[in-house]
C-alpha cells in the first residue's frame, strides 16, 4: 500500500485515493460491455426498474475504486523513487468481504475513493509478508456513502540488513 513496508503502516491512517467521474455515455458504455442490465443502458427501462432512475454498474463503481487505488499507489512510489528510496512491492489480495453497493451512482456523480487501515498481522506463515486489512468506501458529492468494501492486501516487511 502507497510503497510502504508492513511495519511502516499504522492502523488508523487513511488514504484519500481520489476521484472518479460518472457521466451518462461512460455508464452506458461500461454496462454493454461488462453488466448489460436494463437499468444501466436506458433511461425509460431505468425508470420503470428497481432504482428508478438510469445508474452505474455496481462493477463500475468498483472499477472507478480500483483505478483510484492504482494511480495513488503508482504515484506514491514514483514519489519515493524520486527521493532516492525503494518502494515495498504490492502483494495480492486474498479477498475481500462485505461488498456493498448503498446508493445508485448516477450520471453527473463524482465519486471520492478512500481507503483506511482497520488492522495488520505478520504472517507464521510467509515470515517476509504481513497482511494489511482496510475498509474502503466511496462517497459521492453529496457526503452519502454509495460503495464499501473491507479489503486485506499481502505487504512485504521490511528486509533485515
Amino acid at each position: 500500500m502507497i510503497g510502504l513496508y508492513l511495519e511502516e503502516i499504522a492502523e488508523g491512517r487513511v488514504v484519500e485515493l481520489g476521484q472518479h467521474h460518472f457521466t451518462r455515455e461512460a455508464i452506458i458504455a461500461f454496462a454493454k460491455q461488462y453488466d448489460p442490465q436494463p437499468f444501466h443502458l436506458d433511461d425509460e427501462a431505468a425508470r420503470k426498474g428497481p432504482l428508478g432512475v438510469l445508474s452505474a454498474s455496481g462493477w463500475h463503481t468498483a472499477a472507478g475504486w480500483m483505478k483510484c487505488y492504482v494511480a495513488t499507489n503508482q504515484a506514491a512510489e514514483a514519489k519515493m523513487r524520486a527521493e532516492g528510496r525503494e518502494p515495498a512491492a504490492i502483494g495480492p489480495s486474498p479477498g475481500l468481504t462485505n461488498l456493498r453497493w448503498l446508493k445508485p451512482v448516477t450520471p453527473g456523480d463524482t465519486i471520492t475513493y478512500r481507503s483506511t487501515v482497520t488492522g495488520k498481522r505478520e504472517l507464521n506463515s510467509r515470515p517476509q509478508w504481513g497482511l494489511v486489512f482496510t475498509l474502503n468506501e466511496g462517497v459521492n458529492q453529496k457526503g452519502e456513502l454509495v460503495f464499501s468494501f473491507q479489503g486485506k492486501v499481502l505487504t512485504p516487511k521490511r528486509p533485515a540488513v
